[in-house]
């Protein structure tokens, strides 16, 4: 199932590390170069390349670069994979909780309930 959806654990993989997330939701906000995604990051610019190329190997982050500027930005598509995922997930346990709040509906005489004494 994790291939039908383009690898799903790759872009968890990717999401794993808070780092990436961090540049995850700058990129959120438009295309950033390299050096504005590692300026606030208190690594050097070689481990900032190496989370990048995470990203961009998951699929989340595409890079582009004129002249020496290299410019990143985020796919889309890729956080909606990931949003499929969960929801489906999400889906599955609301019918859980749903079919649970049928069944205890059905007998408010739940023998697990403490009487008095």
């Amino acid at each position: 199932m994790l291939n039908q959806l383009g690898g799903v654990d790759v872009l968890f993989h990717a999401l794993a590390d808070p780092t990436r997330r961090g540049i995850v939701e700058r990129l959120g906000h438009g295309p950033a170069s390299v050096s504005e995604l590692a300026a606030p990051l208190a690594m050097s610019l070689p481990a900032v390349v190496q989370h990048l190329t995470v990203l961009e190997r998951s699929g989340l982050v595409s890079t582009q670069k004129v002249g020496r500027v290299r410019t990143c930005r985020l796919e889309l598509t890729r956080l909606a994979t990931v949003q499929d995922w969960i929801a489906a997930r999400q889906s599955g346990w609301e019918r859980s909780l749903d079919r649970l709040g049928d069944y205890l509906a059905a007998h408010p005489d739940n023998p697990t309930e403490e009487t008095p004494s």
